[in-house]
């Protein structure tokens, strides 16, 4: 796709008609107690519209009707080839509405436009195909019985499930679960983060467009106590999956405790170490990786780059490598396509990550922050246990901390309560290798930084991550219960009793 001017994405802006309601058994309707909440774009404070602000009595009207229609079969009993063609018809009417749909994502984010088109809706839409074309490809299996009988094990859809999204990759996460959950068969409601609702509702009303029944894809927004908290205690809900910070994830797990036990997926938080060592081999092209990790999407992501751990010998060099890339990461309106970073998702966030930087005594570069921006920051620290090195920041700040062997540096890699991704940088494979296996993280990459792709399994160590995993043929498990069917072929006359 064509990346536009600043104006004319300003102009696709301005005409957007906001979807503004709650999305239950197939269509927008208010909450049930006419509450509603604004939305504010963080670039410029404006207020972009009222939303339905729902509650209880809203959980419960969505979960009956998604009940409704998971008993019914009216999706859950599709033939699998079926589901497939409903899930490729809606990614293609988000690839036709792409543009209105990365526009609407940066307004109500704070998320740089060219991100929103080149990454974002690029990879929601390669998401929902993937699964899509997977449904009809994955086996049962029988096991291996006695000649008088045969055990079939069958992968069932496990129900309504509860989708809790967080908001620095509105569509992106919103695809990572609903493609599996509703290539396997399930009703989803889906609590979109409170800062971030707009996409999910309008992807909502593309999905009834594309052919899924009615009360299969419902929409809740609100708050975490007013829909999150029903939702996670609701006896009717059979599964929950969520992504988010690790003080709220948690809470599901007392939530699930305190109702009907249901199964919980959580993808949290992460402090993610990039270790390089004395012989990494091109140190400009290493810089330009984990400037890369630190900065992209503001550091609001929880496989973010937020500590290089770097040996002595090559420290002084790397450093001035990843200044000088970073200085290409300009803060700016978001629908400038020139604009690299832009602005933090609210001021509370904004607050939050300025906190941290008021703690930082060794600014290599950046440390300014305004009106919601954050510049690239490069902080050097003695101590590993400070907040900077040990609290998941979610903000452009890269904490630099020193060692003087690889034993030392996966030590303090793993010296934290997180685990979702590491990197290491290492010309010797061997040590390579055998360091990502020390580390303890659900992604270790060896010299680049990422997070694999749609058909890698992606999910956290420690306080990462539980549960389950998104991506690939594993995100299925998380949606899809295993029943087994035990059939005796015996003659009942050979085994009659005298």
């Amino acid at each position: 796709m064509q990346v536009l001017t600043k104006d004319e994405y300003k102009s696709i802006a301005a005409g957007l008609d906001l979807p503004n309601a709650a999305f239950i058994d197939g269509g927008y309707r208010p909450a049930t107690r006419g509450a509603t909440f604004e939305t504010i774009n963080p670039a410029t404070g404006a207020k972009l519209t009222d939303i339905a602000a729902c509650d209880a009595q809203d959980v419960d009207f969505a979960v009956q009707k998604a009940r409704e229609a998971f008993d019914d079969g009216r999706w859950s009993r599709q033939h699998p080839s079926a589901r497939k063609e409903v899930l490729i018809r809606l990614a293609k009417l988000i690839k036709r509405n792409a543009r209105e749909l990365a526009v609407m994502e940066s307004i109500d984010s704070g998320k740089p436009i060219f991100d929103c088109e080149t990454v974002d809706l690029p990879e929601t839409i390669h998401a929902l195909i993937w699964h899509a074309e997977l449904i009809d490809k994955i086996y049962d299996q029988t096991a291996p019985a006695s000649d008088d009988h045969i055990a079939m094990i069958l992968r069932e859809p496990v129900g309504v499930v509860g989708l809790v999204l967080p908001w620095n990759f509105p569509l992106l996460m919103l695809a990572w679960k609903i493609a599996p959950a509703l290539a396997a068969g399930c009703s989803v409601i889906v609590k979109p983060a409170q800062e971030t609702t707009l996409t999910t509702l309008r992807i909502a009303e593309l999905a009834i467009e594309a052919g899924l029944p009615r009360g299969v894809f419902n929409v809740l927004p609100g708050g975490g106590a007013e829909v999150g908290a029903p939702l996670g205690l609701h006896m009717d809900v059979d599964a929950l999956s969520f992504t988010g910070s690790t003080v709220t994830g948690k809470r599901f797990l007392e939530y699930a405790a305190q109702s009907n036990a249901k199964e919980v997926v959580l993808e949290m938080g992460g402090k993610n170490a990039a270790i390089v060592m004395e012989d990494a081999e091109n140190l400009d092209r290493v810089a330009q990786h984990i400037v890369q990790g630190a900065f992209w999407n503001m550091g609001e992501n929880c496989s973010a780059t937020s500590r290089l751990i770097v040996l002595r010998d090559v420290k002084d060099d790397l450093l001035a490598r990843i200044q000088h890339h970073a200085r290409a990461w300009n803060t700016g309106d978001p629908l400038d396509p020139e604009t690299r970073l832009g602005a933090l998702v609210s001021p509370a966030h904004f607050a939050k990550v300025c906190g941290y930087l008021d703690q930082a005594e060794t600014v290599l570069m950046g440390g300014k922050a305004s009106g919601g921006f954050v510049e690239a920051t490069v902080v050097d620290l003695a101590d590993a246990q400070s907040p900077l090195a040990r609290d998941e920041v979610f903000g452009p700040l890269l904490s630099v901390l020193t060692v003087s062997s690889l034993d030392e540096a996966v030590a303090l890699a793993n010296d934290s309560d997180y685990g979702l991704c590491a990197s290491i940088f290492c010309a010797n494979i061997k040590r390579a290798l055998r360091a990502a296996r020390t580390v303890r993280a659900g992604t270790v990459t060896v010299n680049s930084f990422g997070e694999g792709d749609i058909s890698t399994p992606f999910g956290g160590h420690k306080q990462s991550g539980f549960g389950g995993r998104d991506n690939g043929i594993h995100a299925h498990d998380q949606y899809t219960q295993l029943k087994t069917i035990w059939v005796d072929l015996s003659d009942d006359a050979d085994e009659a009793v005298d």
